[in-house]
C-alpha cells in the first residue's frame, strides 16, 4: 500500500505538470487527458490513450455499479437478518438493485456538467469518513471481543475453507496477484487527474494547488486503507468478508451498518458520475462535429414554474444507452473484486505510469539516457510487471467465478 501511494503521488505530480503546455502558469492549456498526451506526445499514443482511459472509464462505472447494488442489497439483508433473528439467510439477487441504480444514473446523466456542481466533492467526502470509520470502528470492537488478533503475517493460510472452496497454494498466488489489481485500482483517479485540474481556479497555478490536493488526498486514503484493511483482518483472519459493510462479518449493530452502505450508495452515484464525464463530452464532442444540427432537435420541458429546461436528443439518447450498458455488464459480471482487480491492472501501468512519464519526459526535455531518464524508465519498468502480474492473478480468479455462474442469476 505504501509503495502504491509512493508511486501514485509521484506520477500524479508529474501528470499534473503536464496540464499546461510550455509554462506552467501561462502555458497553454490541455483540458483532458487525451489533450495531454497530444501535445506532448502526438502521433498514434493519442488513439491509444483516449481508448485505454475510455475502456478504464467504462470499466469504473461497472465496478460501481455492482459496489452500488451490493451495498443496496446488504441493507436490505441486514433488516431481514435483524427481523427473523439471524435464522435465514435471507439470500437474493442484486439484478433488481442494479437496475435501480441504472435507473438513478440515468436521470443524474442528463445533468450537464453535473462533475462540476460545488457541493459534489463535499458529500462525497462525507459519506467517504462515515462508511470508512464505521468499517473501521466495528473491525476494531471486533478484535478487541476476540482478546487476540486473527489470521497470521503471511495472509490467508494455505487449506483454509472459505465460502469458494479449499484455499490451495495456485489460488493463494492468484489472491496475491489479484490483490494488486485492488490496490491499484483503489488509487484509480489518475485516468481524470487533468479533468479535475481543469475545474481549479488560477492563481495560484493549478498544478501547485494540484500538489497539494494529491498529497493531502493520497495520505488520508492510504491511512484509512491500512487502517480498515489491518483492523478487518485483525477481526476476521482467514475468514474476513471481501467488504466489511456488506459480507456480513457484522450483523449489529444493523442500523449503523444500514447508515455506512447508504453512504456508500451516495457516494457512488456521484462518484459515477464524475468518472463518466470524461467519456461523456469525448462522444458529445464527436457528435457535434459529425452532426453539427444535432442541436436543432432539442426538446423544450416547461414546469410549472414556467421555465423551459432544454434537453439534447443526442444526449438524452446516448447517456441512457450508456447506463442501460452499464448496468447489463454489471449484471453479466457481478464479481466486484475480480472486476476491480482487472481494471486496477489495465489501467494502472499506461494511465498512471507510462503516459505521465514520457510526457514529463517530453515536456521537461530530459536527455535519453540521462541519469533522471533512467530512472524514470526504471519505474515504468517495474510498475508494467506489477500490472502484467495484477491482470493474470484478476483473470484467474473471474475463471474460478465463471464455474459456479450462471448470468443474470446473481445471489448474495
Amino acid at each position: 500500500m505504501a509503495l502504491f501511494a509512493f508511486v501514485i503521488f509521484f506520477t500524479s505530480n508529474l501528470l499534473a505538470d503536464c496540464y499546461r503546455t510550455g509554462d506552467l502558469a501561462t502555458g497553454r492549456r490541455n483540458y483532458t487527458y487525451m489533450d495531454a498526451v497530444r501535445a506532448n506526445l502526438g502521433g498514434g499514443k493519442v488513439m491509444v490513450c483516449g481508448a485505454i482511459q475510455y475502456l478504464n472509464l467504462f470499466g469504473v462505472a461497472v465496478g460501481y455499479t455492482i459496489a452500488a447494488s451490493i451495498s443496496m442489497m446488504a441493507i436490505k439483508r441486514s433488516n431481514c437478518f435483524h427481523a427473523n433473528g439471524g435464522k435465514d439467510p435471507c439470500h437474493m439477487s442484486s439484478n433488481m438493485y442494479m437496475i435501480i441504480f441504472g435507473i438513478i444514473q440515468v436521470f443524474f446523466s442528463q445533468i450537464p456538467d453535473f462533475d462540476q456542481v460545488w457541493w459534489l466533492s463535499i458529500v462525497a467526502a462525507i459519506m467517504s469518513f462515515t462508511y470508512s470509520i464505521v468499517g473501521l470502528s466495528l473491525g476494531i470492537v471486533q478484535a478487541v471481543q476476540n482478546k487476540a488478533f486473527q489470521g497470521s503475517i503471511m495472509g490467508i493460510s494455505v487449506g483454509a475453507v472459505t465460502k469458494a472452496g479449499t484455499v490451495t497454494p495456485m489460488q493463494k498466488i492468484w489472491r496475491n496477484l489479484q490483490a494488486l489489481g485492488d490496490i491499484a485500482f483503489a488509487y484509480s483517479y489518475s485516468i481524470i487527474l487533468i479533468e479535475i485540474q481543469d475545474t481549479l481556479r488560477s492563481p495560484p497555478p493549478e498544478t501547485r494547488t494540484m500538489r497539494k490536493a494529491t498529497l493531502i488526498s493520497i495520505s488520508v486514503t492510504t491511512a484509512f486503507y491500512l487502517l480498515c484493511g489491518c483492523a478487518g483482518y485483525a477481526a476476521f483472519g482467514d475468514n474476513t468478508p471481501g467488504n466489511l459493510l456488506t459480507g456480513f462479518g457484522f450483523y449489529n449493530p444493523y442500523w449503523l451498518l444500514d447508515i455506512a452502505n447508504l453512504a456508500i450508495v451516495v457516494h457512488l452515484v456521484g462518484a459515477y458520475q464524475v468518472y463518466s464525464q470524461p467519456l461523456f463530452a469525448f462522444v458529445e464532442k464527436w457528435a457535434a462535429r459529425r452532426w453539427p444540427k444535432v442541436e436543432e432537435y432539442d426538446i423544450r420541458l416547461h414546469g410549472p414554474s414556467g421555465h423551459a429546461c432544454r434537453v439534447n436528443a443526442f444526449r438524452l439518447v446516448w447517456r441512457t444507452c450508456f447506463v442501460v450498458l452499464t448496468t447489463v455488464v454489471s449484471m453479466l459480471l457481478p464479481f466486484f473484486n475480480d472486476v476491480v482487480g482487472i481494471l486496477g491492472a489495465l489501467g494502472f501501468w499506461p494511465l498512471t505510469v507510462y503516459f505521465p512519464v514520457e510526457m514529463y519526459i517530453a515536456h521537461r526535455k530530459i536527455r535519453r539516457w540521462s541519469m533522471p531518464w533512467v530512472g524514470l524508465q526504471a519505474l515504468s519498468l517495474a510498475c508494467l510487471v506489477v500490472s502484467l502480474a495484477a491482470a493474470v492473478g484478476s483473470i484467474a480468479g473471474v475463471v474460478l467465478d465463471l464455474k459456479s455462474y450462471h448470468p443474470f442469476h446473481s445471489t448474495y
